[in-house]
């Protein structure tokens, strides 16, 4: 028999935790797995809106609050990190849950991966990396790699960096490539490494007024609970505020509440709020691509969602 999986995937802020709680219990010995990457994050409770110790009802997580800021997460390393979860636990039925599209591709599609790539080469790489971000690397293929480049998301650091390692060991561009996976549709997760899975992928969302509200009361629920001394908290301790996971949605913008760009608290809020709408707007653009899904909306479906997991693991 295949290894069960569900996706639960969508915009952010609509209720993709509470239902794949509900749905892990009603598959024995399962556990979740999340691929939001703010939620990976031991520092970030309040602003990434990860799900609490309280709330998970006896569900194991994985990747929820288990690394640090200190070394941000890329899509490559997530996959690590998850297939080890997976194969460690290699029988039980599990569920994906985020809304970052990047990564859960990541991990079924696959990545490009540079051949014989020189541990010097790849040092060199990182180090650059570290030092100065993306930003040279995108300079870098704008010259010898345009193709690629813009068929390349800007957050696709992984993507990108491989990109320039390909090109720097081959002499050749990676969009020239004729690998089997560049000729795969990147968008059919039903076509996946993993042919022992068998997936159900619910993907939620909300119409875009009312997904607004939900968004402005997650905003204001964030900030009441503490968001800018969470914030000003990590810079006490050493933090600079440049560091990439406090750069994301929620945490940039309270450093410019904090540098006095924004002036009160409901300025804070509103930049969140629109912030947030556009993340949502790019992750409904992405799995709006994406084939194999079952669509909801998580106000009015519940019982349609929890129905559609009993008909599966059935």
């Amino acid at each position: 028999m295949k290894r069960k999986v569900i996706i639960f995937s969508g915009p952010t802020a609509t209720g993709k935790t509470s239902l794949s709680i509900e749905a892990a219990l009603l598959l024995q010995n399962s556990f979740i797995v999340n691929f939001d990457s703010l939620a990976f994050y031991k520092e970030l409770s309040i602003g990434s809106a990860r799900v609490q110790k309280e709330e998970m009802r006896g569900v194991d997580h994985y990747l929820v609050g288990s690394e640090s800021i200190k070394e941000p997460v890329d899509a490559y390393q997530f996959t690590l990190l998850a297939e080890n979860i997976i194969h460690q636990r290699s029988t039980d039925p599990f569920i994906l849950v985020g809304g970052s599209g990047f990564y859960i591709r990541a991990l079924l599609k696959g990545m490009y991966e540079t051949p014989n790539t020189s541990d010097e080469l790849r040092n060199e790489m990182d180090t650059l990396y570290k030092n100065e971000g993306i930003k040279p690397f995108i300079e870098f293929l704008q010259v010898n790699d345009p193709e690629s480049l813009n068929t390349l998301h800007p957050n696709d650091h992984y993507r990108l960096i491989r990109a320039v390692e390909y090109f720097k060991t081959s002499g050749q561009k990676i969009s020239e490539s004729k690998k089997s996976m560049d000729q795969e549709d990147p968008f059919d997760f039903t076509q996946n490494r993993f042919p022992d899975w068998d997936i159900l992928h619910i993907y939620l969302d909300i119409p875009k007024d009312e997904h607004f509200k939900m968004i402005q009361k997650r905003t204001q629920s964030m900030i009441d609970n503490g968001l800018v001394k969470e914030l000003q908290d990590l810079l006490d301790r050493g933090f600079n505020g440049k560091e990439r996971p406090l750069q994301s949605i929620g945490y940039k913008e309270t450093q410019d509440f904090l540098n006095g760009e924004l002036k009160s608290l409901e300025d804070l809020k509103e930049r969140i709020s629109i912030s947030t709408r556009q993340l949502a707007k790019a992750q409904r653009t992405f799995f709006k691509k994406v084939k194999g899904r079952l669509q909801f909306n998580p106000l009015e479906d519940k019982s349609k969602i929890l129905e559609a997991v009993k008909n599966f693991i059935a």
